[in-house]
């Protein structure tokens, strides 16, 4: 176990984990983050995909050692002018169905907003 200082969503949070636990579970299990899901645990399907710094990120290979003192942005924490177009898009065209990966899904349309 090892204490690390996370910035996420604004916030300074501080907390003991092994350094090697990956950045989702340290979100989900010990911080009560739930909207990012694991989906495939190999960085492929994107459901776990999180805001490190500006950099959209797969959380369930990134252990969270080596997050540092970049700022975490998840689902739970977007904000700006491009967040609030995807989510009135995502509503203006019906598009959530179980839902299951959409969080990953409108934070990478946002890293492509903000990308333009």
């Amino acid at each position: 176990m090892a204490r690390f200082t996370l910035r996420l969503n604004g916030t300074t949070r501080t907390l003991d984990v092994d350094g090697d636990t990956p950045l989702l579970w340290v979100l989900r299990d010990d911080l009560g983050l739930t909207g990012t899901k694991f989906g495939c645990g190999a960085a492929l399907c994107g459901a776990c995909t999180v805001f490190v710094g500006d950099v959209p990120t797969r959380s369930c290979s990134l252990p969270v050692s080596v997050v540092g003192s970049g700022e975490i942005t998840t689902i739970e924490g977007v904000t700006g002018p491009e967040a609030v177009a995807v989510q009135r898009a995502w509503i203006a065209r019906d598009v959530p169905q179980c839902g299951y990966c959409q969080s990953g899904q409108i934070i990478s349309a946002i890293a492509l907003l903000k990308a333009i």
